[in-house]
């Protein structure tokens, strides 16, 4: 299985599928089954999911009639604490190839002599 984009030239939403590869017999040629996904939030490259028909899909908590921002706001925040450990680990991992690089220069260098 794969996913396929397809943008809606009309509209400019692009739309996600799961495309799955079969052999027709009957054809004898390779034919393909998608499945909508949901479509893709251009802003963050997100797939926000459909019910298949192209319209959102019903949180349980939107069935109810409740409110999902709780939900939301708490998926933000770990997602912010999430970016800031991998700025934290970047950052790291940056500065120990600058070592990393110094120290080859050196043994070049002592080699080069």
């Amino acid at each position: 299985m794969s996913l396929v984009k397809s943008k809606d030239k009309r509209t400019g939403i692009t739309y996600v599928y799961e495309s799955e590869s079969y052999w027709d017999k009957e054809k004898q040629q390779p034919r393909a089954r998608r499945k909508l996904i949901g479509k893709l939030d251009e802003a963050t490259g997100e797939i926000i999911p459909t019910d298949g028909r192209g319209r959102k899909r019903k949180d349980q908590n939107q069935k109810d009639g409740t409110d999902t921002t709780l939900a939301q706001d708490a998926r933000l925040k770990e997602q912010a604490r999430l970016i800031e450990q991998l700025k934290s680990e970047n950052h790291s991992l940056k500065k120990e190839k600058e070592q990393l690089l110094i120290e080859l220069h050196n043994i070049i260098s002592k080699y080069d002599q």
